[in-house]
């Protein structure tokens, strides 16, 4: 039995990078491939996610050949019908349990959001016991932001028969049924941004263009 104080280790957790969404309001299309200064976002995110997962996995509907050069297993939604987030969340923990047994915990990054905290995991795997299955879900200046999440791969059976059977596709309203903690971030200081400021409209990318100037400076 693990004890109370012990930690999930680093060897153990599964990054799954969520590119799965439609981009309505960036006009259709994979926004996280858009070109920020010489680098796709999702290559930034990658970046930032490489040094703090064992192992990453991509969920993206459509033709996973879009994603070959990044070379990394890439997972559609399990659940028809575009159920959000948690259809994401869902296939990297299909993944793991399929594929990566010594694999206890998936964190969740949002495939639009390329300046999220380079300490993300180390600070989730910081506040979670490693006792019993908590999710962590990250917050900034008083909002939480629920794509960002360590989620027990225990939670595979139950968040698939959630989804299956029609329930909500919001993410706190399946969060609400199990022991969660929030974990907060402050403002990144190299760029001035709020660390999960995402790249949702066409407005937004000159934005993320000059926080990707700065970081590369």
């Amino acid at each position: 039995m693990t004890p109370a104080n012990a930690r999930i280790s680093k060897d153990r957790v599964l990054g799954c990078v969520l590119a799965g969404g439609q981009s309505r309001r960036m006009g259709g299309g994979d926004k996280t491939l858009i070109d920020l200064n010489g680098k796709s976002m999702l290559e930034i995110i990658l970046d930032r996610l490489n040094p703090q997962v064992s192992q990453i996995v991509l969920n993206a509907n459509g033709d996973p050949e879009r994603f070959a050069q990044f070379r990394l297993p890439v997972e559609p939604d399990p659940i028809g019908g575009f159920a959000g987030p948690l259809a994401g969340v869902l296939a990297g923990l299909d993944h793991a349990r399929r594929n990566l047994p010594h694999v206890s915990h998936v964190v969740s990054v949002a495939g639009d959001t390329p300046f999220y905290p380079a300490n993300l995991v180390d600070r989730f795997l910081e506040a979670a016991p490693g006792d019993k299955p908590v999710i962590a879900l990250a917050s900034s200046s008083d909002k939480l932001h629920p794509v960002f999440g360590l989620w027990p791969v225990a939670l595979y059976n139950d968040l698939h028969d959630w989804l299956s059977t029609g329930q909500s596709g919001k993410v706190l309203a399946f969060v609400d049924r199990h022991d969660s903690i929030e974990v907060g971030f402050e403002l990144d200081q190299a760029t001035g941004l709020d660390p999960f400021f995402n790249t949702n409209r066409p407005d937004d990318l000159e934005t993320a263009r000059n926080a990707a100037s700065l970081l590369s400076s």
